[in-house]
């Protein structure tokens, strides 16, 4: 069977495609020349699955979409405190060229405009950097955040140099509150080098699938960025990344996304894809105009607006049951979905409105695919207290969904693949390991 996802996009991409509206970017010659009429689509998955659609091996310069990768690299080789001394986090509502700085500070508002973009990179690095090495990191970065070596367009560079004036005004401006602390011309070069990467629409959406996906490449594995980090960029995405059309993007796409000025337009959405689209006409905010009217259609088509939130944490409790006879009854708590702290909640008040009598009690995960930390300990903590009140605890983990599961100081579980190996557990021989304080226990298997 063929799936249908090309078949979406094909469709996607024919409804807007009529709209001729906008423009190429007309300040910057080789952009302007650029064919209007590119349009493409990629989704990526954070397993690596890759659908595309249109022009999605056309290279094209990344330009301002590289900005939020830049300020990614910026606080892994720094550090945060280092960073947000420098570069801030608020919106601006102004156009991403305007020189927004603090008052007092001279610190750009956020690293999404040119003026924090330009900090960012001379951020990036070790501390003492020089203005060829601190390229050639930001490269290197951006290349295993797509997956595949990318490389500078040299005529586009040198074209945007050659009309850097408003840049080099910002970076000035940025050396005489000492934001920069060098030659403000070397740091512009190298962010200009940095805006001409060529990448194609298929590259993007691995760069933004490697955000969705906690910093992890999905098709290499490679750890590019630690999840502190991507929380953070995302975060600044969210509100900054459509420049002053960012309340509009917030309310009506809900993914936190970037644009550039060549056509590329990205958005992550944390824990299940990213997105890319190109096209080369921009609206008066710098957006791509048929880029955008795109994301609107996939965020409304699949629910993809990050407040569309779900109802899961009333399903995780799929059963709460009694089995076996009065002598031998087990109380079997099944748990299904991804379990974060709303989920783990239901889970405590399952077990604290509905205290269990029977001596046994099973915790059965093998239908949850993902719980995160805040949610294992809570389950854990549960396993101890029932331990303390009495109970033998068991947990059904065939995949080991619950890392580390010590239950803590006086805590006692055992860990089974499957409810059936319980009986096993009491009637042979148990294989005993300690961990921290509590003691975690796995049956032998079935004969």
């Amino acid at each position: 069977m063929r799936s249908m996802i090309p078949d979406y996009l094909d469709g996607a991409l024919s409804d807007v495609a009529a709209d001729d509206s906008g423009e190429t970017a007309r300040y910057i010659p080789e952009l302007a020349a650029a064919d209007p009429d590119r349009l493409g689509a990629v989704f990526a998955t954070v397993d690596g699955q890759v659908y595309g659609a249109g022009d999605v091996e056309v290279e094209f310069t990344i330009q301002s979409i590289s900005k939020p990768f830049a300020y990614a690299l910026a606080l892994l080789d720094r550090g945060f405190e280092p960073v947000l001394a420098k570069v801030g986090v608020e919106p601006s509502g102004e156009a991403f060229n305007e020189i927004s700085l603090e008052d007092r500070t001279g610190r750009p508002l956020n690293p999404m405009i040119n003026a924090g973009a330009m900090t960012a990179h001379a951020l990036t690095g070790p501390e003492g950097s020089g203005p060829a090495a601190r390229v050639e990191r930001v490269i290197d970065g951006l290349s295993a955040f797509a997956g595949r070596r990318l490389r500078v367009d040299e005529a586009t560079c040198a074209s945007e140099m050659e009309h850097a004036h408003r840049n080099l005004a910002i970076a000035h401006m940025l050396r005489s509150h000492e934001i920069l602390t060098e030659d403000p011309r070397g740091v512009v070069e190298g962010y200009l080098r940095q805006c001409s990467v060529l990448v194609t629409a298929r590259d993007l959406a691995l760069m933004a699938a490697t955000l969705a996906n906690r910093g992890v490449n999905p098709l290499s594995g490679e750890r590019v960025v630690g999840e502190r980090v991507v929380r953070q960029v995302l975060s600044v995405m969210a509100t900054c990344g459509m420049y002053d059309a960012a309340g509009d993007w917030a309310t009506q796409v809900g993914i936190p996304a970037k644009s550039g000025v060549a056509g590329g337009l990205i958005g992550a959405l944390p824990g299940q894809l990213g997105i890319a689209t190109f096209s080369p006409r921009l609206d008066a905010h710098g957006n791509s105009v048929r880029g955008v009217s795109l994301f609107e259609r996939f965020s409304s088509d699949m629910g993809l607006h990050v407040m569309e939130v779900p109802p899961a944490a009333r399903a995780v409790v799929r059963s709460n049951r009694v089995h076996g006879d009065a002598e031998g009854a087990v109380r079997v708590l099944r748990l299904q979905g991804g379990i974060r702290f709303a989920g783990a909640e239901r889970v405590v008040r399952e077990v604290t409105d509905r205290p269990p009598a029977e001596p046994r009690v099973v915790i059965d995960v093998s239908a949850v695919y993902s719980i995160d930390d805040v949610s294992r300990r809570m389950l854990l903590e549960v396993v101890r207290r029932l331990t303390l009140e009495g109970r033998e605890v068991y947990l059904v983990d065939p995949e080991g969904i619950v890392p580390d599961p010590d239950p803590g100081e006086g805590g006692r579980l055992t860990v089974v693949d499957a409810v059936g190996e319980i009986q096993t557990h009491t009637d042979h021989a148990e294989l005993v390991a300690v961990v921290g304080g509590g003691e975690v226990h796995a049956a032998e298997r079935a004969w």
